[in-house]
């Protein structure tokens, strides 16, 4: 690294005082001779320098993840590598953060050999049947350990994919839904949560008629939020709409909150439309506790809709509550979605592309256990296709028809 002066080749003005650094192939991010140019970030300085090296003969700007293609086709990175660099130019979050991570350093598509190098030692037995075949120099219960070993892959690959989508609902974030009856405080606790006035809030039922989403950060994970209309029968047509979307945004939701008003609940019945959202993902937060005083355990745990593990009691306008709240409502997520407390439970699936090259590396090994010795060609077929689909994956097999797509989502300059 040196300072030096950075000049128009052709008029020799000086143009900022700035730093160089040469990067000696094959010692560079392209594993190619690169050059550096460390300079000051003003408009009218990049424009400077951006004009005086379009001069030079055979300069250009990048395309879009055009340095890091060259990285991928030089062999510095693989296909996993490359999807982490990108996740992790995007995080958010700190969960986000690790996973990117943890797929540039490599990890992630060390995983994925792992289980294409035990496909290939399972095939590596079939094939020596072929050739050989079983009692010419080759050990008795060659077949059967194949299958054996195959079966565990199968069973491997099987809770990967039975993974509740966890690694892509962590990479593109949470969806969290804010759910319940006409001013229980839904809208206040979205600006709660915000803390900023992100929607409108009035005495008035109804005033919330479409879905409203923002992203945070909750306990270092993606969530993003939906403040949804009031579940009630309305002969507004708008508003219907608003309340028929706020159903199915509950319903498609990975988490929801189920806000109901204390007061209201401790006269009157929790709505059927209200106890039909609820499900095991659902957490409980009774709105309003300022308003009513003295209230026995008793009677809140009967006011608990049931199939609800987590409720809490509070006041989002007043703040009653709402700490432990919070710090629940964290907890909750930690359990289900979390990766620091338990590096064993990250996921190895984290794009859909992933998923699909596992679900056909699954196939293909169910179809190998359904053969028997007498069809070892096919079968030796089958585990050769299995372990394609996870060489897909990294990049070992073909995945030119994705290139472009994956590459042109990267910012200029990487």
């Amino acid at each position: 690294m040196e300072r030096c002066e950075i000049v128009d080749p052709e008029t020799h003005e000086v143009l900022d005082d700035g730093l160089v650094v040469y990067f000696a192939a094959p010692r560079s991010f392209t594993t190619e001779d690169v050059l550096e140019l460390h300079i000051h970030s003003g408009r009218a300085i990049i424009s400077a320098v951006q004009t005086a090296l379009s001069r030079i003969p055979g300069c250009r700007p990048a395309e879009r993840g055009e340095f890091t293609r060259r990285a991928f086709e030089a062999g510095r990175m693989d296909f996993t590598q490359v999807e982490g660099l990108r996740d992790l130019i995007e995080a958010e979050t700190s969960v986000q953060r690790k996973l990117a991570l943890h797929a540039t350093q490599g990890i992630t598509s060390k995983r994925f050999e792992q289980l294409r190098e035990q496909i290939i030692y399972a095939l590596a037995m079939v094939e020596s049947i072929i050739d050989f075949g079983e009692g010419e120099g080759i050990e008795d219960g060659v077949w059967e350990t194949a299958q054996d070993k195959v079966n565990e892959l199968r069973l491997t690959v099987h809770a990967h994919l039975d993974d509740d989508r966890r690694g892509e609902i962590l990479r593109s974030g949470i969806r969290l839904a804010i759910f319940g009856p006409p001013n229980a405080g839904k809208s206040s606790l979205l600006n709660f949560l915000t803390q900023r006035e992100a929607a409108i809030v009035t005495p008035l039922p109804g005033t919330t008629r479409d879905v409203l989403e923002v992203s945070l950060d909750i306990g270092g994970m993606p969530v993003i939020v939906a403040d949804t209309a009031g579940l009630r029968k309305t002969t507004d047509v708008v508003e219907a709409i608003g309340v028929d979307r706020a159903q199915q945004t509950a319903a498609s939701a990975d988490i929801t909150i189920c806000v109901l008003s204390l007061p209201e609940i401790i006269s009157n019945p929790i709505p059927e439309a209200i106890t039909r959202l609820i499900s095991p993902t659902t957490v409980v937060l009774l709105n309003k506790c300022d308003i009513v005083h003295d209230v026995p355990q008793s009677t809140l745990s009967s006011l608990i809709p049931h199939g609800v593990d987590s409720c809490w009691k509070g006041s989002v306008n007043v703040g009653t509550g709402m700490p432990e709240f919070m710090q629940g409502l964290a907890k909750v997520l930690q359990s289900r979605f979390d990766i620091s407390s338990n590096p064993e439970r990250e996921p190895l699936i984290t794009h859909a592309r992933h998923r699909v090259h596992l679900e056909s590396t699954l196939r293909y090994l169910e179809a190998f256990l359904q053969l028997g010795a007498e069809d070892v060609v096919i079968a030796a077929e089958e585990l050769r296709y299995a372990a394609q689909e996870i060489g897909r994956v990294s990049g070992a097999v073909g995945v030119e028809d994705i290139l472009d797509t994956v590459f042109k989502t990267f910012c200029i300059g990487k």
